[in-house]
């Protein structure tokens, strides 16, 4: 298992603390109405409020209490770590604990964890954090990354460095046009919802990595018998092409920052060749 432990971050007092000057909750809770496209009316009967009262929040003229926030929050489904910012700039402490993934209140959770993907040998299966830092993989990712350059393997791996790279996994996948466009969208779908520095920095970084040329002797592969129910990656390893669909799942109602965060990814063979490979692989 290889893990990456984010830093302690300290427990806060619940108690009401100033908020930032010019950074008051009510433009915040617009913003993330617009994003949403949620009027006012419609955020107001979910809320079991008046479109009123949210124009009054929005333009400052109304303070909403903790509870408020936390039920606007709530329906506009923000994130949890965007929830604790609405309440800052609300005036109140943070109602979420972002606890180290080391801490032992965190134990049970790091064991379900690893039973989790372990159960899913000898396919590939890995959790990662909201910028894809890698927390925990099972043996059958090991085997993906065989090969792969040691500068890209130090810690903290990137699940999106790691695929992209043109000296990580990238020369290998056969796909990698339209797997590529895959993961850069589904990267711009999660900044356009959670508006995450980080992830815009990745995905700057990531978006900017030379596609490889392909290989002069390379063939164009028949097309496949049977259409895929999901688009696939095929990736070549020891000469053999093995096709993956993913699968990605995360936990239900977190009331921690770090557990709202961490996302499980499985690979799961796309048809059967695959899956004999890998049973040899890991046999």
């Amino acid at each position: 298992m290889t893990a990456v432990v984010p830093p302690e971050t300290p427990s806060v007092p619940r108690a009401v603390v100033p908020s930032a000057p010019g950074r008051g909750v009510g433009p915040l809770l617009r913003a993330w109405r617009q994003r949403r496209r949620v009027s006012q009316l419609e955020l107001a009967l979910r809320a079991d409020s008046s479109a009123r009262h949210i124009s009054f929040v929005e333009t400052g003229r109304s303070r909403p209490s903790e509870e408020m926030v936390l039920r606007l929050a709530e329906h506009l489904d923000v994130p949890v770590r965007d929830r604790n910012a609405l309440l800052l700039a609300a005036g109140y402490a943070p109602h979420y604990p972002e606890t180290p993934l080391d801490d032992p209140a965190l134990g049970a959770l790091r064991e379900g964890i690893e039973r989790l993907i372990g159960c899913y040998e000898p396919y590939p299966a890995l959790v990662v954090d909201a910028t894809y830092h890698v927390v925990a993989a099972n043996r059958g990712v090991a085997v993906l990354l065989d090969g792969v350059p040691e500068h890209l393997l130090q810690p903290p791996l990137n699940t999106m460095r790691l695929t992209l790279h043109p000296e990580g996994l990238a020369p290998r996948i056969r796909n990698l046009p339209e797997w590529r466009g895959h993961l850069l969208d589904q990267m711009r779908r999660q900044i356009a919802l959670s508006r995450s520095e980080p992830l815009r920095a990745l995905y700057d970084e990531v978006a900017a990595y030379p596609a490889p040329e392909p290989a002069p002797d390379a063939v164009a592969e028949p097309p496949s018998p049977a259409p895929h129910f999901a688009l696939p990656m095929r990736i070549e390893h020891e000469g053999q092409i093995l096709s993956f669909v993913s699968s990605i799942s995360t936990f239900n109602t977190p009331m921690d920052v770090t557990v709202a965060e961490l996302a499980v990814e499985t690979l799961l063979p796309a048809d059967p060749a695959t899956v004999k490979a890998l049973q040899e692989l890991l046999s």
